[in-house]
């Protein structure tokens, strides 16, 4: 900061017919750097000031250039010049500028120094500040590690006795920043659209992805074609992936996600891969009454119906034959794409039928003998009685 105190900065001012108040967000473009000034565009007629030290990195490099879009907010009209920071906290302040950047809401910087009971130690402008393990993010981190050494951006949310008690939020910030995203979102998202997101959290139904703004569900059904028995098995929190919007319910704050769709469709090429009569290797998957269903491949499931099971012999179940799990080989006796089927035999089920169609024919039936009329037969039975 500069020799004036942060309270002469903290002073509301109409500039060119707009009302800017001490804490104002706003976001501006980068129209020329000089020295340590950088000037910004807001709009118009109007510019303003920002410090060029709060834009460099560790070596003392500008990290943004002459175009460049940076968000900022509104300390005060000073010698005709609107005056903007990115955070406090760039060098040592004092516990005043601490309290007055906590009535205001303008974010500070600070250091995570230490783990302590209940959450972490963070060096803010040379003060000491605590900040709760839930109020690090939006998702809590297992790892302790994560955040420790770590240079990041605060909103004072407790500031008490002095500046000897100040409580910290980096969650309060994300979470502004993901309102406002969220806005946008209702107003850019429709059902179809393909976007990217990273996985924040994963359960047994499926996995929470954040799509900048607003999390949503990919249920375990839509992570892949195939049955998914573990979430864990397809996706790792943190991971970046691409997914379809499937149903979108502002008012429950639901967002339907699917993973599945962005893959392609083992069935759409199902009639050139498995030929009628083909010979494919699977796994049974499931027993049911009637038949077997074969995973051929991930999300291809065929039926091996009870009638062809047994080699030859009849059963009831097709556990008698089969067990879950077990690998097989089949032939493909029918393809249905539009139904999604495929009808199965066992490799050698053919076969044995042909050959026992050539070693057994049922012999010729004989007409029958005639019997005579009802009066013949009983002129017969008299005679054997005399």
């Amino acid at each position: 900061m500069t020799q004036e105190s942060f309270a002469d900065l903290f002073q509301e001012k109409t500039v060119t017919g707009q009302q800017l108040r001490p804490g104002d967000k706003i976001e501006a473009v980068i129209a020329d750097i000089s020295g340590e000034n950088i000037f910004l565009d807001l709009g118009g007629k109007s510019e303003g000031l920002l410090s060029a030290a709060e834009c460099r990195n560790e070596n003392g490099e500008l990290t943004l250039g002459v175009g460049d879009k940076i968000t900022v907010f509104f300390l005060a009209q000073r010698g005709g010049e609107l005056v903007f920071t990115t955070r406090v906290g760039s060098g040592r302040a004092g516990s005043a500028e601490l309290e007055q950047a906590f009535a205001a809401g303008i974010p500070v910087k600070g250091k995570v120094t230490a783990e302590i009971k209940g959450g972490f130690q963070v060096t803010v402008a040379g003060q000491r500040a605590f900040c709760p393990y839930s109020q690090m993010g939006l998702h809590r981190t297992e790892s302790a590690e994560t955040y420790l050494d770590q240079e990041m951006v605060f909103k004072i949310i407790e500031f008490g006795k002095k500046g000897r008690n100040i409580i910290v939020s980096a969650r309060a910030l994300l979470e502004e920043e993901r309102e406002q995203r969220r806005a946008q979102l209702r107003e850019s998202l429709h059902e179809g659209d393909r976007v990217e997101g990273t996985v924040s959290s994963i359960r047994d139904f499926g996995a929470f992805v954040d799509i900048g703004g607003a999390d949503g569900l990919i249920p375990i059904s839509e992570l892949a074609w195939g049955q998914t028995a573990k979430v864990e098995d397809v996706l790792s929190i943190g991971q970046r992936v691409a997914v379809l919007v499937k149903k979108i319910d502002w008012d429950k704050e639901r967002i339907s996600l699917s993973l599945r769709d962005m893959l392609e469709n083992p069935w759409d090429r199902v009639e050139e891969k498995y030929l009628i009569g083909s010979v494919h290797s699977g796994t049974v998957s499931r027993l049911a009454a009637f038949g077997a269903f074969i995973t051929l491949e991930p999300g291809i499931d065929g039926l091996l119906h009870i009638s062809k099971l047994g080699s030859g012999r009849r059963i009831h179940h097709p556990r008698e034959a089969l067990s879950e799990g077990q690998a097989v080989t089949v032939k493909v006796d029918g393809v249905d794409k539009a139904q999604q089927r495929i009808s199965l035999a066992p490799e050698d089920y053919v076969a044995k039928e042909e050959d026992e169609d050539k070693s057994w024919t049922p012999p010729p039936k004989e007409a029958p003998k005639s019997m005579g009329t009802f009066a013949d037969l009983l002129n017969k039975a008299a005679a054997k009685r005399r």
